[in-house]
């Protein structure tokens, strides 16, 4: 993503609202679900509001990649809505929502045969238009138009000091930020930082600062693991009458050793037609593999996917792509962190599950706790 696909992404631009008195100047770290919730709600709020993210691209891990067969969301696949706050939300994109025809998710095991012994819950499983990145892309444009997202910078190391005004003393953040355009950097005199970023970088972060010690603390339960994922495209499948290869079913959850989640990109509306296939590797298996070189988990995973689905024939085009921090094991078991006495706060999906409803939820709850 570029400013450029962020503006163009906008069907909601609504104006960022001039800081009131008494208005905070804050700063949110990761431009996800969860940062962005809780850096939109703050700025609606009137606080002035600065979202910085490491990659040149907002969205997280609704992070979607474009193919020479088409493009492919590599991190959440769907979401589903089940609180009202978050279908409220919603609401305001419809252009940028469209229901999969994937009602339900079936277990299917490392022969592809299904192994659910009752029927999932059924519940309207929504995409993104015309890829999953498209929402986040949308709900980033409003901080992009006000000057408020910094993209392709990342927080290195934070500090802290208590500067005396007239009145009353308040905390004063500096964050010391490596830019790829400028080098580095430092952003300062933020009231408070929030963290919407994953636990274990979180923790990192923390540590440059003896003020983030007890937030620290709190996430000694949280667990998160790695996923590989991997991209196919089959080109081929587009002769005359063949319509797609391999399995009639165009997602499901494997119980294979080594892949945990199958999803045909080619069924997903608005989507290009050319047969496409996403995997997500088995967490545990990720974990175990993390370090192994690219070419070398390709292999493995073509491997799988061709016992599963029965499709055997090489790919057109193939790709693999480690996410470091994506499947919450242990949640922290509640939707944020925070410390006012420091002026800090962390949020994310981990906080209480692994859905992007749980990251939308936690990035809002930890907005309003502080607004």
């Amino acid at each position: 993503m570029n400013a450029s696909r962020t503006r163009a992404s906008a069907t909601a631009s609504a104006s960022s609202p001039s800081p009131h008195t008494g208005a905070k100047r804050i700063a949110v770290i990761g431009a996800g679900i969860a940062g962005l919730a809780c850096a939109r709600t703050l700025m609606q709020a009137g606080h002035d509001v600065h979202v910085y993210e490491r990659l040149t691209q907002a969205g997280g891990r609704m992070r979607s990649v474009s193919g020479p067969y088409g493009s492919f969301d590599i991190g959440a696949q769907f979401f589903t809505v089940r609180d009202p706050r978050f279908q409220q939300v919603l609401d305001t994109t419809p252009g940028n929502l469209r229901a999969w025809s994937l009602n339900s998710v079936q277990t299917r095991n490392a022969q592809g045969r299904r192994v659910d012994k009752h029927t999932p819950v059924r519940e309207t499983h929504w995409v993104g238009m015309p890829d999953m990145q498209s929402l986040p892309l949308a709900w980033a444009a409003p901080l992009w138009d006000a000057g408020r997202l910094h993209l392709g910078q990342s927080l290195r190391a934070m500090s802290h000091h208590i500067a005396s005004g007239s009145s009353h003393s308040r905390h004063q953040w500096s964050l010391m930020l490596d830019t790829e355009d400028h080098g580095p950097q430092i952003a300062a005199d933020f009231d408070a930082v929030v963290l919407a970023v994953p636990a274990p970088v979180a923790a990192q972060l923390l540590q440059t600062a003896p003020q983030g010690a007890a937030l620290a603390r709190t996430l000694a339960p949280v667990e998160m693991a790695p996923c590989w994922a991997m991209t196919l495209s089959y080109p081929m499948a587009a002769q005359a009458g063949l319509t797609t290869l391999g399995p009639q079913w165009n997602a499901a959850r494997s119980t294979h050793e080594r892949v945990a989640w199958l999803a045909r990109q080619t069924s997903k509306p608005g989507r290009a037609q050319t047969e496409r296939w996403t995997i997500h590797a088995n967490p545990l298996w990720s974990n175990e593999h993390r370090h192994d070189d690219a070419t070398r988990v390709l292999a493995k995973l073509q491997k799988a996917f061709g016992e599963i689905t029965g499709i055997r024939v090489a790919p057109r085009h193939a790709s693999v792509y480690l996410w470091q921090h994506a499947q919450t094991l242990a949640p922290l078991g509640r939707p944020f962190s925070h410390d006012p006495s420091a002026g800090l706060g962390l949020c994310g999906d981990w906080c209480i599950g692994m859905r992007v409803e749980d990251a939308f939820v936690s990035g809002l709850e930890m907005a309003l706790a502080i607004a």
